[in-house]
């Protein structure tokens, strides 16, 4: 099985560095194949994702890849955010969480099939 593990690890790692959404990944595989909790599996999530993204950071800075003027309204915008997050991850139970997280996955894919539909 830590076959696997590191098999999910890599690739969200992967995927996360690219901007794909490699959390997601991550955490289907969490909660999916191990039967973490959602609310775990998004700790978790977090977590992991404090190396890969100081890495990232690095290696973007590092090929001027990020506009560092556009960055402090999103930050300032995402604290209220977080807070509200923690807020009702604490209120919600586990098993809306996952709904929620399985609803947004949906609206998103769809979301990527039409624009990408519409392309061609």
């Amino acid at each position: 099985m830590i076959i696997w593990d590191i098999a999910a690890s890599f690739f969200s790692g992967l995927l996360g560095s690219m901007g794909f959404g490699g959390g997601g990944i991550l955490i289907l595989y969490l909660t999916l194949v191990l039967n973490s909790e959602q609310v775990t599996a998004q700790g978790i999530n977090l977590i992991f994702f404090i190396p890969c993204a100081i890495m990232g950071l690095i290696l973007h800075a590092k090929h001027g890849l990020i506009n560092f003027k556009r960055i402090l309204p999103y930050l300032l915008s995402a604290i209220p955010g977080v807070m509200l997050g923690l807020y009702l991850t604490n209120t919600i139970s586990n098993a809306w969480l996952g709904k929620i997280f399985g609803a947004i996955l949906i609206l998103l894919g769809v979301r990527e099939l039409i624009t990408n539909f519409k392309k061609i």
